[in-house]
């Protein structure tokens, strides 16, 4: 006999699904010079920054902000060399969405030196905690809604 279909043993629950990754609190999920582990996201941000800045403010933002104004106010900013004083205000965000300390460095160092790694290991953190930057914030919550889970840093009743 099957100890599963035997109503007198107690039902263990199932344990969560694959794909749910889960991440110890007030830790990143990656380093900042992982560019490499996500090659396509690392070229993209390499060539066109103002792609992934967008995105990653489009989703912190939770679709307040578009990523193409996004993207054209750091465009903006870059193109006069204060890219990274703005971009640095998302990190801060970030690490405030998901308890995450100012490492290695304050947030405003690390886009002043290495912006395009701190946008990639920001996507990162996204992807890693269950975000999929590319496709934008109401995709996302669709995917949630459609699939029942819970979005990584929203509270209930306060998505859009």
């Amino acid at each position: 006999m099957n100890p599963s279909n035997n109503p007198s043993q107690p039902k263990t629950a199932s344990p969560p699904p694959s794909f749910v990754k889960k991440f110890p609190e007030g830790q990143w999920t990656s380093g900042l010079c992982d560019c490499f582990d996500d090659p396509s996201n690392c070229l993209i941000t390499c060539c066109c920054p103002c792609i992934t800045f967008g995105q990653i403010a489009e989703i912190i933002d939770k679709g307040n902000t578009s990523c193409g104004l996004a993207g054209l106010l750091y465009y903006a900013t870059a193109s006069i060399g204060c890219g990274w004083l703005y971009a640095c205000t998302y990190r801060s965000k970030l690490r405030g969405l998901f308890s995450l300390p100012e490492a290695p460095c304050a947030d405003w160092l690390v886009h002043c030196c290495c912006c395009a790694c701190s946008l990639c290991q920001e996507y990162r953190e996204l992807k890693n905690r269950g975000v999929d930057p590319s496709i934008g914030w109401q995709a996302n919550v669709d995917e949630w809604s459609r699939e029942r889970l819970q979005p990584p840093f929203v509270a209930p009743g306060m998505d859009r």
